[in-house]
């Protein structure tokens, strides 16, 4: 089973690139505080890594 995280938006994205806007919105964040469960996947970390600024990310206690 695959590693999964959880991404937390902490920071708005006003003053963010437009390319870090869509970023954000495609991980299926919209607001400030909300969270979504991903798998760990390379293509997750790497959007993850390009909006670090902006998020929180903690992994998951596989079950």
């Amino acid at each position: 089973m695959a590693r999964k995280i959880r991404i937390r938006l902490v920071r708005s994205t006003i003053g963010a690139l437009p390319k870090q806007r869509a970023t954000v919105r495609s991980l299926g964040l919209r607001k400030i505080g909300s969270s979504v469960e991903q798998e760990a996947r390379p293509e997750i970390l790497g959007m993850v890594k390009a909006v670090s600024h902006l998020v929180s990310v903690e992994e998951l206690p596989t079950a």
